[in-house]
């Protein structure tokens, strides 16, 4: 992963396509946050992990006006890095993960939608734990102007807080939760494998 980072912090319209792509992918996980909330019974801590994920959308897109580009307004699918791969990795960690949830604890409704975001919440709270900070490794040695810093302590936190409410959901939580680890690292690769793809084309063109 620090490989590819080095290439795409390298190029400044490759890097902005990346922190496109990460700036979509935090406002989907903030909608898909939002569409799984009750219309009653939503807590403080499920509106503080939407209001937080927006906010790193927004940041991320944010920091795009650093690099020296134009075209990155909106998340059209050719702005992104990886296409489709990256339009549709949350997508699939939530139908991939709901469909075993609802085999495990045969739920259904607002409460399979609850439980699925307190999984994939976590699955991609653990990824971000790693990613992010080999981002900014990244971006420490390339001298760049763009930080993540400041998401990578709320994205910390986040995943304390999931740790929490899956203790509260589950006694055995950590058995299904390697499950959905597991349905992510595949996705993960198979994202990886797209952005690679995309990345030597890059250089080659270059």
């Amino acid at each position: 992963m620090k490989a590819i980072l080095n290439q795409i912090v390298a190029d400044a319209t490759v890097h902005a396509k990346w922190l496109n792509t990460l700036s979509f992918m935090e406002n989907a996980g903030a909608r898909k946050i939002s569409a799984c909330e009750d219309p009653v019974r939503t807590d403080l801590l499920q509106l503080k992990h939407a209001a937080e994920e927006h906010r790193h959308a927004y940041y991320l897109k944010k920091q795009i006006g650093k690099l020296v580009v134009s075209g990155f307004e909106y998340y059209d699918e050719d702005s992104l890095l990886g296409g489709k791969s990256s339009i549709q990795y949350l997508h699939r960690l939530d139908v991939k993960t709901s469909r075993y949830l609802k085999q495990q604890f045969s739920l259904s409704g607002q409460y399979l939608r609850y439980a699925a975001y307190l999984f994939v919440t976590y699955a991609i709270e653990v990824r971000a734990d790693e990613l992010y900070p080999i981002y900014q490794d990244a971006l420490n040695e390339a001298g760049s102007k763009v930080m993540v810093k400041s998401i990578i302590l709320e994205e910390e936190g986040h995943l304390e807080e999931m740790v929490s409410q899956l203790k509260g959901f589950d006694t055995e939580w950590e058995r299904h939760a390697q499950k959905i680890l597991q349905i992510e690292a595949d996705l993960f690769q198979d994202w990886i494998a797209a952005l690679s793809k995309e990345v030597s084309c890059c250089d080659v063109n270059n």
